[in-house]
């Protein structure tokens, strides 16, 4: 069943997102994501971090500054088979580089100027971002959310499993209304709130499916053992 069938099942899952992350705030603290000392070092972490650990894309980072190339002039400069080398350990590596290389060519256009592209509005940018073979929604979500500092939500495989599971989604809906779904419910009229509040219940989110709502859950010690319904449990916010 779709989130709008009822304005009350929709009402009760807005409230349940509050609240999940006001209890993972006091479970988990603030998380202050994304580990990054630059824009451009999270944009090209947000490629990287596609289906492998982040211990994996700081060790790629890292050779990346001890090499003089964490700078977009000049990973635009860099041979495609040397950055694929010093990315190696993301797995991927040789795809990975394409799409730097592909986000590169985006940004040229840019002049390589961040600030060029914080000027657009979030969705005129998202489409261009969406637009760079190999840039999905939630990377381009990533860039624009921890890179650009634009309040959208990022959706990810941790998200859709937990917010299954405490009833809040349903199996079949599309990424968009998850993010639209967050967004409604965590928004707040300082802007500068809803802008910390995503980044921190995205941040919260992972650590929840890193540490309990895993594949194999562990549900007797997760924060959010009252509210969940269980897999396989009918939904009651429809």
């Amino acid at each position: 069943m779709s989130l709008e069938v009822t304005s009350q099942g929709l009402k009760k899952r807005q409230k349940l997102i509050s609240k999940t992350f006001n209890l993972l705030v006091e479970y988990f603290g603030r998380q202050n994501w994304w580990p990054a000392e630059t824009p451009f070092e999270v944009i090209v972490g947000s490629i990287l971090t596609h289906q492998t650990s982040w211990k994996n894309v700081e060790k790629a980072i890292t050779r990346l500054k001890k090499n003089g190339l964490l700078d977009p002039k000049a990973l635009f400069s860099l041979p495609i088979e040397k950055l694929a080398e010093l990315i190696r350990e993301t797995g991927f590596y040789r795809l990975k580089a394409q799409r730097l290389k592909n986000f590169l060519e985006f940004f040229k256009n840019y002049n390589f100027d961040l600030d060029k592209l914080k000027d657009k509005d979030i969705f005129s940018l998202r489409e261009e971002l969406l637009s760079v073979k190999g840039i999905g929604k939630e990377t381009a979500d990533s860039i624009i959310l921890y890179a650009l500092n634009k309040p959208i939500f990022v959706v990810d495989n941790y998200t859709k499993r937990f917010g299954m599971r405490l009833g809040i989604l349903d199996e079949d809906i599309s990424y968009d209304k998850v993010r639209d779904l967050f967004e409604s419910s965590l928004k707040n009229k300082d802007i500068n709130i809803t802008l910390q509040t995503f980044k921190e219940m995205h941040a919260l989110i992972v650590e929840l499916g890193k540490n309990f709502c895993k594949n194999k859950p562990n549900c007797n010690n997760c924060p959010l053992n009252k509210d969940c319904l269980k897999k396989g449990v009918k939904n009651e916010y429809s």
